[in-house]
């Protein structure tokens, strides 16, 4: 079994992050719906995770493991980043981001605080070797501290089964055309 520590992520872990996290969703429906020009894919992509990343350090809200093999971008309830779509991509990639965005907002509690888990990606060459369920503990761990429940979206249904059997249950289900979106809690 791999062993490795959890750690609070700095800037200095930025560029292990966004390798990770575009490794990790290379192939997932979201980032294949986001960035649909296969000639531009992978910098739209870097750029997506870079801005993932920088909108979180800032608030201590992203750990690490393994050296970022394995990373959690948390928001926390008094942390939301802005995620208007202000992003160096293509006007469709923006476009079609603003749109997950409105209908992830639409499914995810309003009027209430939550700890929201926004991007949970471990390197592939990791994969199966539990990196994800540490990493993802201490936003567990804060959201249970105080009081409040945790929020994830997947738009992969392989992985609703994985969450559910690490104790997360689906509260809401829906499609963006023909993308897939279950928004699970905890």
């Amino acid at each position: 079994m791999f062993v490795t520590s959890v750690e609070r992520a700095t800037v200095a872990d930025r560029r292990p992050v966004i390798d990770t996290v575009v490794a990790a969703f290379d192939q997932d429906p979201a980032f294949r719906f986001f960035f649909q020009d296969p000639t531009t894919r992978d910098l739209e992509a870097t750029v997506f995770a870079g801005h993932l990343f920088d909108q979180r350090v800032e608030h201590g809200t992203v750990w690490v493991a393994g050296g970022g093999r394995s990373v959690a971008m948390w928001d926390a309830p008094d942390a939301r980043p802005d995620e208007s779509p202000t992003l160096a991509v293509s006007d469709e990639a923006r476009a079609r981001l603003a749109d997950y965005h409105r209908t992830l907002g639409a499914l995810l509690p309003r009027d209430e605080p939550i700890w929201y888990l926004c991007t949970l990606a471990t390197h592939p060459s990791f994969a199966g070797r539990r990196l994800g369920r540490e990493v993802m503990l201490p936003g567990l761990e804060a959201a249970a501290a105080d009081g409040l429940p945790a929020y994830l979206e997947t738009t992969t249904e392989a992985n609703v089964g994985l969450y559910e059997r690490a104790g997360w249950r689906v509260t809401a289900y829906t499609h963006l055309s023909d993308l897939p979106i279950w928004v699970l809690t905890r």
